[in-house]
């Protein structure tokens, strides 16, 4: 599977930002999903989880009450709402997808990456 990460930006810090991550290829099959980010110098981070169909949901401390992953399976896409964002929050995100249908926040769950959309968060 195929994935596009789309939605990155600059923005003010307070303001909001919506991510997507569109599937193609084998979508078909049922993938729990993630977003992660990675800072310069560092390793990439665990931001939130969806399972399949879009039950359950997990989130890193960091984000939780500002962040919301979901799904729209029709679509074969999955969203990353980004409110009250902070300068903190800047990074690359990228979208992942698993081979089961549950969550994780472990960046060695997942099989197949996007290539990473930069958000930037100004004070």
């Amino acid at each position: 599977v195929q994935l596009q990460a789309s939605g990155g930006g600059l923005v003010q810090a307070g303001g909001s930002l919506r991510l997507s991550c569109a599937a193609s290829g084998r979508t078909s099959n049922r993938y729990g999903m993630g977003w992660f980010r990675q800072f310069p110098g560092k390793e990439r981070e665990f931001v939130a989880t969806i399972s399949w169909p879009g039950t359950n949901t997990y989130y890193a401390d960091a984000v939780k009450g500002r962040f919301t992953i979901s799904r729209d399976n029709a679509k074969n896409t999955v969203y990353l709402q980004m409110d009250s964002l902070k300068p903190e929050d800047t990074a690359v995100y990228y979208c992942a997808a698993r081979r089961y249908t549950t969550t994780s926040s472990s960046r060695n769950d997942y099989d197949y990456w996007g290539q990473g959309t930069l958000v930037t968060v100004s004070s």
